[in-house]
């Protein structure tokens, strides 16, 4: 299990978040921007320290005596940005995880290159590659670094429609291959009902909802919420889903995912 509970402030930001999720699978923190989402992913990489407690596949990261530093935590992360090294070729970039960890070459490449697709880009410069090709080396790089959890930050967020398309079908390979746990960002809801098996819902640096089986977007239920919005408008199914028993917060969350769906 991951185990975390963080409070305090940022800054004028204050982030009150407490969840539990199992060490497996895609973990999905669904909100609006500005809601807190890559604050959580920053005490779980330890890169901002706030009160509270962290713990991973039941060795303790952080409490009230100890705080274990990012360099120690063997987390991967994947921005926005892949902030690739522009003087290494694709392999180089790949290679740099390994030997980060202190590990040579393996299987695991082979393996890895072969899922991401990127055997036919090993020996070119990243600057030749496009956006997706560059998010897919970044998600092998952190990878190959063989983290015990993988975090990403929205790394479809900078990518256009086409681009996203390209990558989202090497993300669920790596949701069904993948034997670490991932923690995934996003506001996208389409990017969420894809590749989340929970999804935790936040706002205004609380989690204000856990889902465990996201709707897809082409569903049923959903398509009858989409119908619905264009007849009443975001205001009225808001107020409709809250009267129906959904907590507020998720209700406002779900209407915005539907309307810029629509968009």
């Amino acid at each position: 299990m991951i185990r975390a509970s963080f409070q305090g402030r940022l800054g004028a930001f204050a982030l009150d978040a407490t969840f539990s999720v199992p060490d497996q699978g895609v973990t999905v923190l669904f909100g609006p921007s500005g809601s807190g989402k890559t604050t959580i992913l920053r005490c779980l990489a330890g890169l901002a320290r706030l009160s509270g407690r962290l713990e991973v596949s039941g060795e303790v990261w952080q409490d009230a005596h100890r705080f274990t530093p990012v360099h120690r935590r063997r987390v991967g992360y994947v921005f926005q940005d892949a902030a690739l090294f522009d003087h290494l070729s694709v392999r180089g970039n790949l290679l740099f995880g390994r030997r980060r960890a202190g590990l040579g070459p393996d299987a695991t490449f082979d393996h890895l290159v072969q899922l991401l697709g990127l055997g036919g880009l090993l020996d070119r410069t990243v600057g030749k590659l496009s956006g997706g090709e560059r998010q897919r080396v970044a998600i092998g790089r952190a990878l190959l670094a063989a983290p015990r959890l993988l975090l990403m930050d929205e790394p479809l967020a900078s990518l256009d429609g086409d681009r996203k398309a390209e990558v989202i079908p090497y993300l669920e390979a790596l949701k069904r291959e993948a034997s670490i746990p991932i923690v995934y960002v996003t506001h996208d809801v389409a990017e969420a009902a894809r590749l989340a098996d929970r999804t935790l819902w936040i706002n205004d640096g609380r989690i204000v909802e856990r889902s465990d089986s996201p709707a897809s977007p082409e569903a049923p239920e959903a398509r009858e919420l989409q119908a619905r919005l264009a007849e009443i408008g975001a205001s009225a199914l808001v107020a409709e889903l809250v009267r129906a028993g959904a907590p507020e917060a998720v209700a406002t969350l779900a209407v915005e995912a539907l309307a810029a769906r629509a968009s």
